[in-house]
C-alpha cells in the first residue's frame, strides 16, 4: 500500500462561503416561490420553491466534506472502500462528501501520552463538562503524526543466566506512512505494543543482569562484559532495532528506546542482594590484605636497610603477625607493652 498525499483540497473557507450562499439563495426561493405561487397564483413560481425546499432539505450534505485538520494530523480517505488518499498538511479542506474517514485504532487506549486520561477525576462536574468534549476527541478518526511515548507495563523476564529481573521500557514512536498503519495492520497501537513486549523479551534473553563470565552477548562466539545493568546504552538500541524491524511494514519509526526500570524479580531480590555484599566484602578484604602485606614487605626492608634493628626469622615472624592483625582487624588494636624476653 503506497501513501497518497492530498494537497490540491484546500478550498474549504471557499466552498463553505458557496454552501451559506446556496443556503440563503434556497431560502429566497422558498420565500418568493411561496408568496407568487401559493398567495398570486403563478404556478411558474411554484418550481422555485420546490427547487428552494430541496436545497434546504438535502443542502447539508456537501458540507459533509468540510475537513479541518490541525498540525501534525492527518486524515486517511477512503470513497466507497477503495483508497483515494491522505490529507496530512494542516488547513481547511473540502473533499468527496461521500468519502469516509479511516483510523482502526481511533478507540484504542494505550499508556502513553497523549493517548490516555491522566487518571480518575473526583470532580463530577468537571467530567460532565469536559464528557462530550473528550468523546469527540477519543471517536476522531483523525491519526496523530507526532512523537509520542509508549510505556508498557513492567516485563518478568529471565535473562540469559535464568535469573527472573523485571524491566520496563519507554519506546518513542510516530507514524510516518498513513497508508501502511492503516491498511497493513489490524490496529497499529495494538501491534506496536505487542511488538515492543516481543522485542524486550528476545534483548533481555541474551544478556544477564550482571557482568558474569563466559557469557557470549555479541553472537560473535567470544565472551564479552555485556550485562542489563552496565550496557543499558547498547541495550536499548538492541531493543530499538529490534522493533523497528517489526513495525517497519506498519508505517511507524522508532525515534528512541530507553530502559525505565530494571531490577531483579522480588522473589530472588534478597538473595541476591546478599551475593552482591558478599562480593563487595569479599574485595574489600582482598584490597585489605593486599595493602597489610605491602605495607609489612616495607616495613621489613626499612628496618633492614636503615640497621634500626637486627631481627632473627623468629622475630619477624612474630612482627609479620602483628602487624597483619593490626591492618587486618575490624577493631581498634588493644597494644600489650612487653617488658620481658621473647625466649
Amino acid at each position: 500500500m503506497k501513501e497518497i498525499v492530498l494537497k490540491n483540497k484546500k478550498n474549504g473557507m471557499a466552498m463553505l462561503l458557496l454552501f451559506i450562499l446556496l443556503y440563503l439563495a434556497g431560502i429566497a426561493l422558498m420565500i418568493l416561490g411561496g408568496i407568487l405561487g401559493f398567495d398570486r397564483g403563478k404556478g411558474w413560481a411554484i418550481p422555485l420553491f420546490v427547487l428552494g425546499v430541496l436545497w434546504v432539505g438535502v443542502g447539508w450534505i456537501p458540507t459533509l466534506g468540510l475537513k479541518v485538520l490541525k498540525p501534525q494530523e492527518a486524515l486517511v480517505l477512503t470513497l466507497f472502500g477503495k483508497y483515494i488518499g491522505t490529507l496530512k498538511e494542516e488547513g481547511f479542506y473540502f473533499v468527496n462528501p461521500f468519502c469516509v474517514a479511516v483510523n482502526p485504532a481511533a478507540k484504542t487506549k494505550l499508556n502513553q501520552s497523549g493517548d490516555v486520561d491522566g487518571g480518575n477525576s473526583s470532580n463530577a462536574l468537571s467530567v460532565m463538562l469536559t464528557g462530550q468534549a473528550q468523546s469527540a476527541e477519543m471517536t476522531s478518526k483523525k491519526i496523530s503524526l507526532k512523537a509520542m511515548t509508549l510505556s508498557n507495563s513492567r516485563q518478568k523476564i529471565n535473562d540469559c543466566l535464568g535469573n527472573p529481573v523485571e524491566i520496563g521500557i519507554a519506546v518513542i514512536w510516530r507514524v510516518t506512512d498513513t497508508a501502511k498503519a492503516v491498511f497493513n495492520v489490524d490496529n497499529y497501537k495494538e501491534y506496536l505494543s505487542l511488538q515492543c513486549d516481543s522485542a524486550v523479551r528476545n534483548i533481555v534473553r541474551i544478556y544477564p543482569y550482571d557482568v558474569a563470565p563466559g557469557v557470549d552477548t555479541t553472537g560473535d562466539g567470544v565472551a564479552d562484559e555485556g550485562s542489563l545493568r552496565g550496557s543499558s546504552e547498547l541495550v536499548a538500541q538492541r531493543i530499538r532495532d529490534e522493533i523497528q524491524q517489526k513495525v517497519g511494514e506498519a508505517g511507524i519509526e522508532i525515534l528512541e528506546a530507553r530502559i525505565t526500570y530494571l531490577a531483579y524479580a522480588p522473589e530472588i531480590a534478597a538473595v541476591m542482594l546478599q551475593r552482591q555484599q558478599a562480593s563487595a566484602i569479599i574485595d574489600a578484604r582482598k584490597m585489605i590484605v593486599d595493602g597489610a602485606v605491602g605495607m609489612v614487605e616495607m616495613a621489613l626492608e626499612r628496618l633492614s636497610e636503615n640497621h634500626t634493628v637486627e631481627l632473627d626469622e623468629e622475630r619477624k615472624a612474630a612482627m609479620v603477625s602483628n602487624l597483619l592483625v593490626v591492618l587486618c582487624g575490624n577493631r581498634d588494636a588493644q597494644p600489650v607493652v612487653n617488658s620481658g624476653s621473647l625466649y
